[in-house]
């Protein structure tokens, strides 16, 4: 039977990713946009199968029911939700002002913890037994982020909130689990790795590499996967060896 997916920022970079590698796994996938329709349009549009829809929605702005329900509606139901959408905010502590300090922490908080807590709250209204909710959260949440204390902050919300719903969740038969990536390569960063930095982050993992956008959606997608309901409360590490924990 077809499974129904929904994957926040799923417009480029990690959630398109995830978008295909579920889509080539059997499942229909909502792909979820903020502000670029035609850019998810054609994400939807390229994956594999057929049935794919895009659904638009601010996380940060309190639009978390909308989303659920419009994908649900779409999809004619719903079995997946990846919390994927999330935002990096520069913001080390002794060089901004403390109004730009604040603004960091509450944009931070409200997209990468709020609106996945509040997107598993409604996901929750419809999925059922074998249902799955995986969030991507981060390498920053174990080792600290010194530049945007704010992310590493919330991804390790992410990764307790993600383990707190895998026991509350277990007694219905749905699964919640994580993956925390390291740097990734997408087209937000190519002028970085392009730049003096890139040799450096490259070096963090002894592969002397960055991961792909695929490398990260592989292991969202074996999370989805009928065999890994026993993985409840995982959170994976996706990072080449760049941190060991």
């Amino acid at each position: 039977m077809t499974r129904l997916a929904l994957v926040t920022g799923a417009s480029r970079g990690i959630g398109a990713a995830i978008a295909h590698a579920l889509a080539a796994d059997g499942h229909r996938v909502a792909v979820h946009f903020r502000s670029d329709p035609a850019q998810a349009e054609a994400v939807a549009a390229n994956l594999p199968g057929a049935g794919h829809v895009t659904v638009q929605g601010d996380i940060g702005a309190g639009e978390a029911e909308q989303i659920v329900t419009t994908a649900a509606e779409r999809l004619g139901g719903l079995d997946v939700l990846v919390n994927n959408a999330g935002v990096y905010f520069y913001h080390p502590i002794t060089t901004t002002t403390f109004a730009e300090w604040q603004d960091a922490w509450r944009r931070t908080v409200e997209l990468n913890l709020y609106g996945p807590a509040d997107l598993a709250w409604h996901a929750v209204r419809h999925l059922g037994e074998g249902g799955r909710i995986i969030s991507v959260g981060s390498r920053g949440a174990f080792r600290g982020e010194p530049h945007a204390p704010a992310y590493g902050a919330a991804k390790a919300g992410l990764h307790a909130l993600t383990q707190s719903l895998a026991q509350s969740l277990a007694p219905q038969g749905i699964s919640v689990a994580a993956v925390a990536p390291g740097f990734v390569r997408t087209e937000m960063v190519t002028d970085l790795l392009a730049g003096p930095e890139g040799d450096a982050i490259r070096g963090q993992s002894p592969f002397n590499r960055v991961a792909e956008p695929e490398e990260v959606a592989a292991a969202v997608a074996w999370l989805a996967s009928p065999g890994a309901t026993w993985a409840s409360g995982t959170i994976i590490d996706v990072n080449g060896a760049s941190y060991l924990r």
